[in-house]
Formats: C-alpha cells, sequence, structure tokens
C-alpha cells in the first residue's frame, strides 16, 4: 500500500467516525427531546385531566340543583389515569405538587360519595351540595397553581393581579354564575387570598368617609412610615402625663364647679331675706290699712242732724267760747292734721 493509499484510507475512516458519531449524537438529542416533550406533555396532561374533572363536577352539581328529583346516576366516578401515570413514572416534577393534587382528587371523590349517598336515600342534599361546592373552589385554587405557577407554595408566588386569575378562569369557561348561590370566581380568588397568595388590590376594609374620619397620629404610633417614631418608654411617659394633666383639668373643673354653687346659695339667701324683709313691710301696710278701715264706718254711721254751708263756725252746746285757749286751738289743729294724714285716699 503507497503512501498515497494509507492517508486517503485514514482520511476515509475518520470522516467515517466524525458522521457515525454526529449520527449518534443527533439520535440522542432526538431521544431526550422526546423525553422532554413527554415530560410536558404528562404535566400538561394533570391539569387537563383536572380541568376536566373540575368542570364535570360542575356540571353535575348545577344539573342536581336544577332537577328536583336528581338521582345518584348523575355522578360519574372520579378517574385520574394521567396523574397516576407520573406519579408511578421517574418523571422530574414537582412532588409536593402532585400530592396537593392528589388529595384535591381525595376531596372530591368524598364529597362525591356524600352527595351521592344523599340523593339515593332521599335526603336533603343541602350540606353535601355546600361541602362539594367548596371541594370544587379547593380544587379550582389548586389547578391554577399548578398550571399557571408550576405547583409552586402561594407565599413563592409574589403578587398577582387578581384580575389575571380572573381572566384565567374566563379562558377555562369557568363563569361567574357556574356554582348555584355562589360567584365562583370572587370564590376561587379569596380561596387564594386565604391560601397565601398575595393578589393586588386588596380588599376594601373601610368607606371613604370612615377613612377619612379616622383619627390617626403618625408620631404616636411606633410603626409609622413617617415621622418621628416614639419608644414604649416615651409612649409610657406621654400616657402618664396625659392621666396628669386629665386630673389636674377636671380638679379645676370641680373646684370651679363648688365655687360656682356657693356664690349660687348666698345669693338665694340674699334674695329670700330681701323678700322676707318686703314680705313683712307689706304685711305691716296692709295691716294699717285695714284697722283703719275697721274704725271709719263708726264715723260714718253718726247722722247728720243739720246742713252747714261751707266756711261756717260751728260749736257744741257743752262747750264755752271763753273756756277755749290758744293752746287748746293749737292742740286741736295737730290732732286734725294727723287724722288727715293717717286716713286712706
Amino acid at each position: 500500500m503507497s503512501e498515497s493509499q494509507f492517508y486517503t484510507f485514514i482520511t476515509g475512516g475518520v470522516s467515517l467516525m466524525i458522521a457515525a458519531g454526529l449520527l449518534v449524537a443527533w439520535h440522542l438529542w432526538r431521544m431526550r427531546e422526546e423525553h422532554q416533550a413527554g415530560i410536558v406533555s404528562a404535566l400538561d396532561g394533570i391539569s387537563h385531566e383536572l380541568r376536566i374533572n373540575l368542570q364535570r363536577f360542575v356540571s353535575e352539581l348545577g344539573q342536581i340543583h336544577a332537577i328536583q328529583e336528581a338521582g345518584p346516576d348523575l355522578l360519574l366516578p372520579v378517574r385520574h389515569p394521567q396523574l397516576d401515570g407520573v406519579n408511578a413514572s421517574m418523571i422530574r416534577a414537582n412532588r409536593n405538587a402532585l400530592a396537593v393534587i392528589g388529595n384535591t382528587y381525595q376531596e372530591l371523590e368524598a364529597r362525591k360519595m356524600a352527595l351521592r349517598a344523599a340523593l339515593a336515600q332521599r335526603r336533603d342534599p343541602v350540606d353535601s351540595m355546600d361541602d362539594a361546592m367548596d371541594a370544587t373552589i379547593n380544587g379550582i385554587a389548586t389547578l391554577y397553581m399548578w398550571e399557571v405557577h408550576g405547583g409552586a407554595r402561594p407565599s413563592e408566588v409574589g403578587r398577582v393581579r387578581s384580575w389575571d386569575v380572573r381572566d384565567w378562569m374566563k379562558g377555562h369557561n369557568f363563569s361567574q354564575q357556574s356554582l348555584p348561590g355562589l360567584y365562583l370566581r370572587d370564590e376561587v380568588v379569596e380561596r387564594l387570598r386565604a391560601y397565601g397568595l398575595h393578589l393586588t388590590p386588596r380588599p376594601l376594609t373601610h368607606t371613604a368617609h370612615e377613612y377619612y374620619s379616622m383619627q390617626y397620629d403618625r408620631k404616636a404610633d411606633v410603626h409609622a412610615p413617617f415621622g418621628r417614631r416614639k419608644t414604649p418608654e416615651q409612649l409610657e411617659e406621654a400616657a402618664r402625663k396625659a392621666e396628669e394633666k386629665a386630673a389636674k383639668k377636671a380638679a379645676k373643673q370641680a373646684e370651679k364647679e363648688a365655687r360656682k354653687a356657693a356664690k349660687a346659695a348666698e345669693k338665694a339667701e340674699k334674695e329670700a331675706a330681701a323678700q322676707a324683709e318686703q314680705d313683712a313691710k307689706t304685711a305691716a301696710s296692709l295691716a294699717a290699712a285695714d284697722t283703719l278701715t275697721d274704725e271709719s264706718p263708726a264715723f260714718a254711721d253718726q247722722p247728720a242732724d243739720d246742713t252747714y254751708e261751707e266756711g261756717q263756725v260751728f260749736q257744741s252746746s257743752g262747750d264755752e267760747p271763753s273756756d277755749m285757749t290758744d293752746e287748746d286751738d293749737d292742740e286741736l289743729g295737730m290732732l286734725e292734721d294727723a287724722e288727715s294724714n293717717t286716713r286712706p285716699n
């Protein structure tokens, strides 16, 4: 074999080995991709399987509510072969989320059995219906966490807008009126919030009037976001000073009220004394007037024998003109003046 033939043989052999290696690598890559696609398809099949079971359960609950004489044959058994296959295989997946889905299936099956027994025994299925609807809401919440967030814990997801959850349910034909007597989308949102998912916006806790009527002191709040924060010791000192100030204010107010009461009592005593004195004077004047009134008829009953003209001077028969002195005249005039002054007008 010549040297040229040898190099040709070596070159051909190396090229063939390279081609064979590339073929094997491509085949392995195809197998890996198909395996990954199979894993993705299997995991998607779990969400599809759970969604179908939930939609069928919602439809069955609506039929039981609409039909008065519904029988247990309306409720079909729950089957989940896709989940069983994934659990049996060595697929790398979130096993915690798969366990949650398995528990959800167990709850759905238990509620279906209880509702089926109530319908078979002709009992009132109200309580069983409520439990079944609650299990359905839990199932939809579990399906959302598995399909959108890969089965992560609600506390690990972060902030999610509640309208995104509603749009997801709308895309899967979970309408607001799917369950009788409930608003399904609102219930699912509240259930996710109860599980720890941070949904925004948060529900309102106060009306506008209540919120703007609140008296909030950000300087007194230890956890205030702005302003100077007070330590617990400072808060206790401020509370003690406020109590002392309130006690002093109450004492001053009580003292002021006592002074007002004393002044009012003194004024009332003075007014009572003045009123009593005035009443005494009035009683004395009325007594004097009554005395004069009692004496006046004695003089009025005396008959007048003669009539006298104005300016006529007369004397009694027993009196002598020579016996009247100047002192007697003065005394008589004084008596007449006193009598005229004491007579009532």
